[in-house]
């Protein structure tokens, strides 16, 4: 069972006895799973049980994430920096609506942070899923101009971001730290 269809994140694997078995969570709001059988005929197969978000997890921290943002004489006293980083980690981790959540949070913290509150290098992964998503939508000519919820909230946050980053006077650092060299290589030889 895994977060993602590759089974790659987030991935728990199963087998023999219901006693190996043991409860866990996956963030996001999809669920993949995958059952082989050794053909052995003497198990009847599997059972599990799927219990949706528990309220009191992600959706109640978002909410009192984004009214604590939403507040200016709070937003002071916030660890802005820490805060950052384990929102670009739910960012990267979660998937659908939450990870959309998370990127909202994102933009807010960028919005309201002063100089140095953020490092914002550790964009790198969301960068990557980003110039992926506008490379693949550049190539499909079935659909022009129609952007994903999550690619016009990833364009929206790198917009954002970039022009705070060209305020505070570190674009090409900002630049330098989210692309690979072989990335940096292309763009120049185009």
């Amino acid at each position: 069972m895994s977060s993602s269809s590759d089974f790659q994140q987030d991935r728990h694997s199963f087998s023999g006895s219901p006693q190996k078995w043991t409860d866990f969570e996956l963030p996001g709001d999809t669920l993949y799973y995958r059952f082989t059988s050794d053909m052995s005929n003497t198990e009847w197969g599997y059972k599990f049980t799927v219990t949706a978000g528990h309220l009191g997890r992600f959706q109640t921290g978002f909410e009192i994430l984004k009214q604590m943002l939403s507040e200016e004489r709070v937003i002071p006293h916030l660890p802005l920096a820490k805060i950052w980083e384990w929102q670009v980690g739910v960012a990267c981790r979660q998937t659908g609506h939450q990870r959309l959540k998370a990127i909202h949070l994102l933009l807010r913290i960028v919005q309201c942070s002063s100089q140095g509150d953020c490092d914002l290098t550790l964009l790198k992964p969301l960068w990557q899923l980003f110039t992926h998503m506008e490379n693949n939508s550049c190539n499909d000519t079935a659909k022009p101009g129609i952007l994903l919820p999550l690619h016009r909230a990833l364009a929206e946050l790198f917009f954002v971001t970039e022009n705070r980053v060209t305020e505070l006077g570190s674009l090409q650092e900002y630049l330098l730290a989210l692309n690979t060299e072989d990335h940096l290589h292309r763009c120049t030889a185009q």
